[in-house]
């Protein structure tokens, strides 16, 4: 197929599956059969000659040209908005959209949410996503490595502390090292989560035993588990124990980096600056004490930037 014969219909079909990853989802939204949005995604495929998703295990996944076309789309309905707007003589509406996670939102951002901004809940890897793909002006996430392809600003810094009940023998210290966790029971996330890897790996590293309490989602089903006896936890330091339970840092874990993603020519774009400005006056009224972003380890970039 020639590129000039590219309509705008495949592009923006889709750009609605790029935002449920999911045939049968994004089939009803656009109010045609599963098997026809297949093969609107396969011929425009076949028409740039790239793949446009991967399947990883039982989750789909963008590609890099995926990425690009759902970008492209909500580009070009953006100008078209506008146009028709301007054709009217009316002011475009323009809707601030932020992606972030369960833990974000619950713990960094409350203050931030309001009707007037539309919101994504997702992991770190589908907030990233919504960002790539323009679904989301400004994402907040976790990260270890920086994304050479997007602006990450660094938001905050957070210990990790060791959650437990307030008579527990341990909340009598006011810190702790992972020695102190030998012989502990643990609540903890699924094994493929980047928190459990990571605490996991830190614990082998220090030879410290521990065992598996239970596995949870999510921090407060965690907080749950740890509030009934069923363990202890370690968590970001931005999660508000619930009364009864206490927080002690480990100070040789490394910290947390929370970081805002935006795509780089989108700096200056006032939807942007001003989700980036609401959340660092609420960041600033935080209960939580973060820790300096100079005391902790940057964030890897991948090798070859800078």
């Amino acid at each position: 197929m020639e590129l000039g014969r590219l309509s705008t219909d495949a592009p923006a079909s889709f750009a609605v599956f790029a935002d449920h990853l999911n045939f049968t989802r994004a089939a009803e939204e656009l109010h045609i059969s599963q098997p026809a949005l297949h093969v609107k995604v396969r011929k425009l495929a076949d028409t740039l000659g790239r793949p446009l998703y991967v399947r990883r295990g039982r989750r789909l996944a963008l590609t890099p040209a995926g990425e690009q076309v759902a970008r492209f789309a909500r580009d070009l309905d953006a100008r078209m908005t506008a146009f028709l707007s301007d054709v009217h003589g009316t002011a475009p509406t323009r809707v601030p959209t932020l992606a972030a996670g369960e833990g974000a939102y619950l713990y960094l951002l409350g203050d931030v949410v309001h009707p007037g901004i539309r919101l994504i809940n997702g992991d770190r890897a589908r907030t990233l996503t919504a960002v790539r793909t323009g679904r989301a002006d400004l994402g907040v996430a976790v990260l270890d490595v920086l994304p050479a392809d997007l602006d990450a600003p660094l938001l905050a810094t957070y210990p990790q502390v060791l959650v437990m009940p307030d008579d527990h023998p341990l909340a009598e210290r006011t810190s702790l090292t992972l020695a102190d966790l030998a012989g502990t029971s643990l609540v903890v996330p699924p094994p493929t989560g980047p928190h459990r890897v990571g605490l996991e790996r830190a614990l082998r590293a220090a030879d410290v035993p521990w065992t598996l309490a239970v596995e949870a989602e999510g921090w407060p089903l965690l907080l749950h588990f740890v509030s009934l006896r069923v363990g202890l936890a370690v968590v970001n330091g931005c999660v508000v124990p619930p009364p009864g339970l206490v927080g002690r840092e480990i100070i040789d874990l490394p910290a947390v980096p929370y970081h805002a993603v935006h795509l780089p020519d989108r700096a200056e774009d006032p939807l942007v600056t001003g989700l980036l400005s609401a959340i660092r006056t609420a960041l600033r009224r935080t209960p939580c004490t973060s820790r300096s972003p100079s005391t902790s380890t940057p964030p890897r970039r991948p090798s070859g930037t800078s």
